[in-house]
């Protein structure tokens, strides 16, 4: 994705890094959890201005299902990764 870059040609163009930057910017605007923009999002006047859905992943679920077991027999949960794959 993006130009070859030849030889003695400069890795970044102006171009470039002006997109990298505006990138910058919108990532440190961002709430880390839901990605809306911290200056509307954390506004006053904006608190009642979002709908929420409650949405349940199946394969999440399973996966906090089985550590929860296994923490409930007895197993160490520390550094514990847990990896989904579907069936058939």
């Amino acid at each position: 994705m993006g130009r070859v870059v030849g030889a003695g040609e400069p890795l970044w163009l102006g171009e470039d890094r002006d997109w990298a930057m505006a990138l910058a910017e919108v990532e440190r605007d961002s709430c880390p959890d839901c990605g809306h923009p911290w200056s509307e999002a954390s506004a006053a006047e904006n608190e009642f201005e979002y709908d929420v859905s409650l949405l349940r992943c199946h394969a999440c679920a399973a996966g906090a299902r089985k550590a929860h077991a296994h923490q409930e027999s007895g197993g160490d949960a520390r550094g514990l990764h847990i990896s989904i794959t579907r069936r058939g």
